[in-house]
């Protein structure tokens, strides 16, 4: 899902340009079904290549397809992915949104857990390469982790502490936190549920069903090392919410943990802690991203909005 808020004005102009043309809208229609090179798509839409290319820039500037280029009988062809399932615009300005002086901000990288308690299989991948032997869960705890860009475990649970710095005065009005992840399954599989929850202070937030764990494409950030055939490539970027009224998933509520619940009085941290249940009734693993990898620029990111 492709998330924009009413403050990131540029982006979406952007991704609404790029919706305003039926040409582009078919594009992303015949991109639904499977992967198709500029020719293939001319043919279809029965337009000259020169139209399509043009409109084909216009979406991949938008973020919303993902084009490569892959060997042809007569030199390359540029290839064409849809990126996102879903696009949603949230055009509201509530709870301090538009004002940077009632939000604190922190992004913690994903290899800076201070507890991990996982099981294979497993494995970290840092801006270095891999971290071997595979499978081990002694190696969560190596120095090297810091530099974690991918983590993967099977079950268990990974915790963060997040510092708070507010001003003495300050009031929570929401508790928010984003990552990209995915489910974790041999190689990868779209169809592969995993049952992923989270906690904040020891408090159950919610479980969320993972569909699966995704590799038909290169990620839009993964270098030229990173390896293509049979691995797990991008995820999905997930935002949790608590407010006064409860716990929300990409804004829609999914329990009634509140504030109240997590925090307590003069806290100066959260701990945060994400995994996978050994009661679940999806093990089906975590991936979870870096910001130089998948197809979101962040880690682990923090928000709190106060008045």
């Amino acid at each position: 899902m492709l998330e924009l808020t009413i403050d990131e004005s540029d982006a979406l102009i952007k991704v609404a340009h790029a919706l305003s043309s039926k040409v582009r809208i078919d594009i992303l229609k015949l991109l639904n079904a499977k992967k198709m090179n500029i020719n293939e798509i001319a043919e279809q839409l029965n337009l000259p290549v020169s139209t399509i290319a043009l409109n084909i820039r216009v979406l991949e500037t938008a973020g919303i397809i993902y084009t490569e280029l892959l060997p042809a009988t007569r030199g390359t062809m540029k290839v064409c992915s849809r990126v996102f399932e879903d696009i949603h615009m949230d055009l509201r300005m509530d709870l301090g949104y538009g004002n940077k002086e009632n939000m604190y901000q922190l992004e913690m990288p994903i290899g800076h857990y201070f507890d991990a308690n996982i099981s294979p299989t497993c494995g970290i991948i840092t801006k270095n390469g891999v971290l071997d032997p595979l499978d081990e869960p002694v190696l969560f705890y190596h120095p090297e982790r810091m530099n974690a860009q991918l983590i993967w475990f099977r079950k268990g649970y990974i915790d963060y502490r997040f510092p708070l710095q507010l001003p003495s005065n300050a009031k929570i009005q929401s508790v928010q936190f984003s990552m990209e992840l995915c489910s974790e399954a041999p190689h990868y599989d779209h169809n592969w549920l995993s049952d992923i929850t989270i906690w904040i202070n020891d408090q159950e937030i919610c479980t969320w069903t993972c569909p699966g764990d995704f590799g038909e494409r290169k990620g839009n950030l993964n270098p030229v090392w990173f390896p293509t055939e049979g691995h797990t490539q991008y995820g999905l970027l997930k935002s949790w919410k608590i407010t006064e009224d409860g716990s929300y998933l990409d804004e829609i509520q999914v329990s009634n943990t509140t504030l109240n619940d997590i925090l307590v009085d003069k806290q100066k941290h959260l701990n945060f802690r994400i995994g996978i249940k050994s009661d679940a009734p999806n093990i089906g693993g975590i991936n979870l991203f870096g910001n130089q990898l998948g197809d979101y620029p962040q880690d682990i990111l923090m928000r709190v909005i106060y008045s």
